[in-house]
């Protein structure tokens, strides 16, 4: 038995010394170096007792060794669950005991915090910093170059993404060697990847926009990468000449656009900017285009699913709309309460099938009959419309999630930590409109009678408890939280009513 994902992204390229990623420190690693790299890293994890099927979790920085060690998970038949570097020791604990990860692998200098956790729950623990250094990367010098691959299925699980619950609950979305690769081979094709194209990575790797959009196309027709750390505005401006695509998110874009140095001249080497994980505003569409003349193509996915829907490489690219259905794709829009279709131009809620779609979530078995149906398709909570040639609108989430900088947000996590502050009677969390981040989150909190809640307080507490992107980005108090009949409350209200906060003039 082959192993679907092995074999048709890092495979081809045995012994290859066409390059794969270049640093940012000027130096280049070919396909073959860190095909070596991971094989060692893959028998590092074997010898630490990983078998098939095990779960590895990983919250690491950024570098080619954290990238190899996703390559090695795949040969090794491990399942990847790559972990959000903002993350606290908190939430690590859930995701390590949700999992059931038989490893973990953090930066060294988060041992203190997360010995307790991994030994609480019977995983290994090994280190990997920014630099590649650490236990794991002691421990694979001394490993053979060369791994046996391990047989997998296209139906077995290659990674786990956890993603926002209703409930407030991570959920740890199930996806397979098949899903992956379905998304891979599509993307390449319909954006026109090819072995010579260079793309500039400024994403992160935990995230599946990074991961398993951006470096697994890559990978599928044997390009290259400007790999960097992070995003960083003097880098990306010095190293787009050499580019041919790049990937990002919205504030990649606005930030760019803010900086005099962008110009059609810098962007005349590049092909392709793809825009996702949050929504491009319109105007920032008009601005880019005119100032580079490149319109920037605009695509809709999320954890359970990778990419769904993409505007077109060529063709009309439709600022505020997220496209047209991915070749293989199916989506419709739906009556949230019946599940009937709706007329094109009606607003429901967005469902889609394909074999990109997710396998389920982690032992949630009610939470997955919930949300995909036997037939396939997968509710994802957004509510959107179709226009009369088939692309599609996202107006709003019907789970009020909160996509800022292109990582989710569910506003019950953070409730539950404001309502736990002093003072406070209850709160509600909301998203709102930002020119950097798409949106971000706002807390709305109602004190206790004659109480004066301490919001800097508040502020510190949440800074504890949450990794920085889940953070509000501002406090307001109100006497009483706005409701319907039903006593729900009203956040489209809210939202209203503090949509202006960072967009105003």
């Amino acid at each position: 038995m082959a192993n679907a994902l092995y074999d048709a992204l890092f495979a081809p390229h045995a012994g290859s010394e066409a390059p794969f990623l270049h640093l940012v420190d000027g130096n280049t690693i070919t396909y073959a170096d860190f095909l070596a790299q991971a094989a060692r890293m893959a028998h590092a994890l074997v010898a630490a007792g990983l078998t098939p099927g095990d779960r590895l979790a990983a919250q690491v920085e950024k570098s080619p060794q954290a990238l190899a060690l996703y390559a090695a998970c795949a040969q090794a038949g491990v399942i990847f669950l790559p972990l959000n570097t903002g993350y606290t020791g908190d939430e690590l604990r859930y995701f390590v005991e949700n999992s059931g990860a038989r490893m973990l692998v953090c930066d060294p200098a988060r041992t203190g915090t997360l010995a307790p956790v991994a030994e609480a729950n019977g995983a290994k623990l090994l280190t990997l910093d920014a630099a590649g250094q650490g236990t794991l990367a002691d421990a694979a010098q001394a490993m053979p170059g060369e791994f046996t691959t391990v047989a997998r299925a296209p139906e077995d699980l290659a990674a786990f993404l956890y993603t926002s619950g209703t409930t407030g609950r991570s959920k740890g979305a199930m996806l397979s060697h098949a899903n992956l690769l379905s998304n891979a081979r599509t993307l390449a094709e319909i954006w026109r990847f090819s072995a010579q194209d260079v793309l500039l990575h400024a994403l992160p790797i935990f995230h599946t926009h990074g991961l398993f959009v951006a470096t697994n196309v890559i990978l599928a027709v044997g390009g290259s990468m400007i790999f960097l750390p992070k995003f960083d505005l003097d880098t990306v401006i010095e190293r787009m000449p050499e580019a041919t695509t790049m990937m990002g998110v919205p504030t990649f874009y606005t930030r760019l656009l803010d900086d005099p140095r962008l110009t059609r001249d810098l962007a005349g080497h590049m092909r392709l900017f793809v825009s996702g994980s949050a929504p491009l505003l319109a105007e920032t569409h008009i601005r880019f285009e005119e100032r580079t003349g490149h319109r920037i193509l605009e695509r809709y996915g999320m954890t359970e699913t990778n990419m769904n829907t993409s505007n077109p490489y060529d063709g009309e690219r439709r600022p505020g709309t997220v496209g047209l259905p991915l070749p293989g794709v199916e989506v419709k829009v739906t009556d949230p309460d019946t599940g009937a279709t709706l007329p094109q131009g009606e607003v429901g809620q967005v469902e889609v099938r394909g074999p990109n779609v997710f396998q389920g979530y982690w032992q949630m078995p009610e939470k997955t009959a919930a949300e995909l149906r036997e037939d396939g398709f997968f509710i994802t909570g957004d509510l959107g419309c179709l226009d009369e040639d088939g692309y599609l609108q996202i107006v709003g989430r019907g789970k009020d999630l909160i996509i800022s900088g292109g990582f989710n947000i569910y506003p019950k996590e953070i409730e539950l930590v404001i309502d736990d502050q002093p003072g406070v009677l209850e709160s509600a969390v909301i998203g709102v409109p930002h020119p950097d981040f798409g949106e971000t989150p706002v807390a709305v909190i109602v004190p206790e009678p004659s109480a004066r809640p301490d919001l800097d307080a508040i502020a510190e507490a949440a800074s504890t408890a949450l990794a920085r992107f889940k953070q509000p980005r501002a406090y307001r108090t109100i006497d009483e939280l706005p409701r319907n009949t039903m006593g729900k409350v009203q956040k489209n209200i809210l939202r209203d009513r503090y949509k202006d906060m960072f967009t105003a003039g």
